[in-house]
């Protein structure tokens, strides 16, 4: 409790030579530069702009107010990071939420980390760790991605590298930035997954795409469904072709509903009947998320 107490002091007392404008830090080779770059000060909340790099757009509400409870009763457990921008003035660099929270609980000030940095340095800082979180959605990653690649000018090898990624998983995230903005407000949503944007990415026509989303959501179909929408409607004549095969043996009547059902379900359904009507149908599932689908459908359940 001691040592708790000292830090926390020593935090106070970094934050009052902070605010000596006769000793205004502006380098790391300035005077008590080594005190205060690279400790936890106590600062000012209001001496804190948010950071117009940072890559989080969306903030849940429910899950805020959490953190702001956690933090009224435990307080401020890891401080946020900061750059200094001038006199008793910072720009936050990582810890919005952190950050966003304390003022919801009416904290005057709040512990942070201080880096001096420039603007490419503290934008490169903020996405880095942002693309490191597990909460971010794949739009939020694939747009940190595209700002790092286009703002500090870094290729898609180098930035591999710089974030631990392989460049294969960074080209499918930049790819999805090719979707309609409908069809990534969806996924940013959580209507369809990054499995269900890869699958609509290629459809070239975006009126084709949203086409085929909107009977995504609406039909609540797997991955693996939407990937066979895809391929049905990119070769529908490959997709005739093994409708047609698939019914060559079977009475007239059930190759008739064939692709109705087939439509119904978006699967891929096997039937085999004999001359007298007899026969059997068979829809293969690949998950539980698919048969609880598929059962919704054919049950109303």
């Amino acid at each position: 409790m001691a040592k708790a107490t000292k830090k926390q002091a020593l935090g106070r007392g970094l934050s009052a030579l902070l605010k000596d404008p006769d000793n205004d830090i502006k380098s790391v080779s300035d005077k008590n530069a080594d005190q205060v770059i690279g400790n936890v000060v106590e600062l000012d909340v209001n001496s804190i702009e948010v950071n117009p790099f940072q890559p989080r757009s969306n903030f849940n509400d429910e899950a805020l107010e959490e953190l702001a409870s956690s933090i009224r009763e435990l307080g401020i457990i890891q401080p946020i990071t900061v750059r200094k921008l001038d006199f008793n003035k910072f720009q936050l660099v990582s810890g919005e939420r952190r950050f966003r929270a304390s003022k919801l609980v009416g904290l005057e000030t709040i512990p942070a980390y201080i880096r001096i940095a420039n603007d490419q340095e503290s934008l490169e800082m903020a996405l880095v760790e942002n693309i490191q979180r597990q909460d971010l959605d794949p739009i939020e990653i694939a747009l940190s991605y595209q700002r790092l690649i286009d703002e500090i000018e870094i290729t898609q090898e180098k930035l591999s590298d710089r974030v631990g990624k392989k460049r294969s998983t960074i080209t499918n995230y930049l790819r999805l930035l090719k979707l309609d903005p409908i069809i990534q407000t969806g996924m940013r949503d959580g209507f369809i997954s990054m499995g269900h944007g890869r699958a609509l990415i290629n459809i070239d026509k975006k009126k084709e795409q949203i086409a085929i989303y909107e009977k995504v959501v609406s039909d609540g179909l797997s991955v693996r469904a939407t990937e066979q929408l895809v391929k049905s409607h990119k070769n529908p004549k490959a997709a005739a072709a093994e409708s047609k095969k698939n019914t060559q043996n079977v009475p007239g009547f059930v190759s008739e509903s064939l692709d109705s059902i087939k439509n119904r379900l978006a699967t891929k359904v096997d039937i085999t009947a004999s001359k007298n009507g007899k026969g059997k149908i068979v829809i293969p599932f690949h998950s539980e998320e698919e048969f609880q689908r598929i059962k919704k459908l054919l049950t109303g359940e």
